[in-house]
């Protein structure tokens, strides 16, 4: 049997803890805390092992030190409702792994998840440091399940699954949005009929409940949202009166004609996930599709969340905050739009995240200025604390296509 030299392993152990429990301090920087203490300036952020130990200390001891010099640091910005690490080339069926005809309330598509998709870095290069992955189902009105990644392109960045359960209660090509209503309110009463007799009986022996079953519970007792994809008002108010019926924790996704209503969604506490440049009706369901409709939601009390488009936003999801900056100039505040791309998804999604504030995840973007103006630039960014590269596959490409070499066009040395 081989020995060890204790004193070398010993070492090399406290050598690794050290590197990794580096302490980064930010200083003299504008900071948006996304919390009652607003924008900070001239203030000092200190990260250690992943986490925001302390704001604003009055004595910083940091093993790294970088001067902001007045720029803006904010929240990593948190994408959602796409489908980032499961489409890589839409228009290739072996890249796509969001759906299945087989899909239903259990589809589960995380393992199919992939880090090291080209999209990751580019998303990115726009200040993105988790998102919020749904699949698009099968034939069923029951979508999949939500889950939550970082973007630092690593093998073990799934970072919680069974976020939320994804309902389309759209309009479709066929059939009538009637029978949606139907088959949902079956599924949710079968599963509350028979957690009411599991509890009455409370046999030891009982029979462990299917994967459907638990997701059911856990929707019905509130352990996880439901996402439903809605546009049309009328049919906006049925789904209000099925989480009202079923008590269930609620987030409004597409939701056009949201204006319509915005007051019932304000009474009712419930979210909506919307695009800000979602500005022409796609269908009869979506007519009053606007620029100020973001604006108008959260100047009616509704907590908004914005995003990009459900199947472009994996290709495009670097333009959200160029999308946050559109619903500024169309009356949404600023700091609404900047909440909801970082702090009402954390809250929403129940992620550790989108906000500035000790004990905090450490994703964090210093930018040159203003992150909704179209010339700032992200100068650095960190996911858990570690400083990621946003390099990305157009970068590359620029390189290669740009570099002079006396090689054919397009190679380099």
């Amino acid at each position: 049997m081989k020995k060890f030299n204790v004193s070398l392993l010993t070492g090399a152990l406290m050598a690794s803890s050290a590197v990794f429990a580096q302490t980064t301090a930010i200083t003299n920087a504008t900071v948006h805390t996304m919390t009652e203490a607003g924008v900070l300036e001239g203030a000092t952020v200190v990260i250690e092992n992943g986490t925001i130990t302390a704001v604003n200390p009055s004595n910083v001891s940091a093993d790294k030190t970088i001067d902001a010099q007045g720029r803006v640091l904010t929240p990593g910005f948190i994408g959602s409702m796409n489908q980032l690490g499961l489409v890589e080339v839409s228009a290739v069926a072996g890249s796509r792994d969001g759906g299945d005809d087989k899909a239903g309330i259990d589809f589960d598509a995380s393992p199919a998840f992939n880090p090291r998709s080209s999209l990751i870095p580019y998303g990115r290069k726009g200040g993105i440091t988790q998102n919020v992955v749904i699949p698009h189902g099968g034939k069923s009105i029951f979508e999949g399940l939500a889950f939550v990644v970082d973007l630092s392109g690593e093998f073990n960045s799934v970072l919680k699954t069974s976020t939320a359960l994804v309902i389309d209660m759209d309009a479709s090509g066929n059939g009538s949005r009637a029978i949606k209503y139907k088959t949902l309110t079956e599924k949710l009463e079968a599963q509350q009929e028979k957690l009411s007799k599991d509890k009455k009986d409370d046999k030891k022996d009982a029979k462990k409940p299917s994967r459907e079953e638990q997701v059911l519970s856990a929707v019905l007792k509130g352990e996880i949202p439901v996402v439903v994809e809605v546009e049309r008002a009328s049919d906006i108010l049925e789904v209000l009166k099925v989480k009202e019926q079923f008590d269930l924790k609620l987030v409004l996704w597409g939701v056009n004609d949201a204006v319509l209503v915005k007051d019932e969604i304000a009474k009712a506490n419930v979210p909506v996930v919307i695009s800000a440049v979602s500005n022409l009706p796609n269908s009869f369901s979506s007519l009053h599709a606007d620029l100020a409709n973001a604006g108008e939601l959260e100047s009616a009390g509704v907590k908004v969340l914005l995003s990009g488009f459900a199947f472009e936003g994996a290709h495009n999801l670097y333009q959200l905050r160029f999308d946050a900056g559109i619903a500024v100039a169309h009356g949404m505040s600023y700091e609404g739009a900047l909440k909801a791309v970082t702090s009402n998804i954390a809250e929403t999604f129940g992620l550790d995240g989108g906000k500035i504030a000790s004990g905090q995840r450490a994703d964090l973007v210093l930018w040159s200025a203003d992150p909704f103006e179209f010339s700032t630039t992200l100068d650095k960014l960190w996911i858990n604390g570690e400083e990621v590269s946003t390099e990305s596959r157009h970068d590359k490409l620029r390189k290669r296509y740009t570099t002079d070499s006396d090689m054919p066009r397009a190679y380099t040395k």
